[in-house]
This record gives structure tokens, C-alpha cells and sequence, in this order.
């Protein structure tokens, strides 16, 4: 199974880079399209049939209270950056199968998926 990924221009860029290193496709949003809005960044995701990745936590309204369409949302809240890109990178690697149409959270301590 491919690991295809949009990431909204909210996520660290280092987390772009280590999920490419895994072998994973990501849709940078900071390199195609930079400034579009929360809703043409959840419909390219759609577009491409790939997990939004996402720092911002407006797209758990857009998913939740607005229903818009999604493929998965991984919305990171990771404070600490010493090791946020290893934490969402290997959450995100070993978790891969179960992530999509899911929207997900990775915080300090784990990974929530939720229906």
C-alpha cells in the first residue's frame, strides 16, 4: 500500500522530509500551492485520495461540525521539537494502515484514531 499524504503548510517541513525518506508520497502544500485556504487544502487532499497532515486545528471543524469530505485527517500536537519529527514520523510509518478515513491526533504521549 502507498503511503500518500497532503501536508497543509502548518506542519513542520522536517516532517515532510523524514516521511519522503520512509518512501512515503507528500503533497507539500508549501511547495505546489502556498496560501491557499483550509478548504482547498482538505479538497486537494480528497483530489488526490491522500491523508491531510495538519497542525492546524480548524480542520477538525471543517471534518467534524462542517462534515466536508475527507480521505483522513492527522492533525500533530507535538510541542516538543527536540523530537516532534521522529515522533509523527514513526507514529505515522507504523501506524500507516490505519490511517485512512480516520481523523487522527499525535500528541507527546500517543496516537488517537478516531472514527
Amino acid at each position: 500500500m502507498k503511503m500518500l499524504y497532503v501536508a497543509d503548510e502548518s506542519v513542520d517541513f522536517r516532517i515532510v522530509k523524514a516521511l519522503r525518506q520512509y518512501g512515503a508520497e507528500v503533497y507539500a502544500i508549501c511547495e505546489e500551492q502556498p496560501s491557499i485556504s483550509d478548504d482547498q487544502v482538505l479538497r486537494i487532499a480528497v483530489s488526490r485520495n491522500a491523508v491531510l497532515i495538519t497542525e492546524d486545528k480548524d480542520f477538525g471543524e471543517l471534518v467534524f461540525r462542517l462534515k466536508l469530505p475527507h480521505k483522513g485527517v492527522i492533525l500533530i500536537r507535538v510541542e516538543d521539537t527536540l523530537f516532534k519529527t521522529e515522533k509523527v514520523a514513526e507514529a505515522i510509518f507504523q501506524n500507516f494502515k490505519l490511517l485512512p478515513n480516520k481523523f487522527s491526533v499525535i500528541d507527546e504521549r500517543r496516537l488517537r484514531i478516531k472514527e
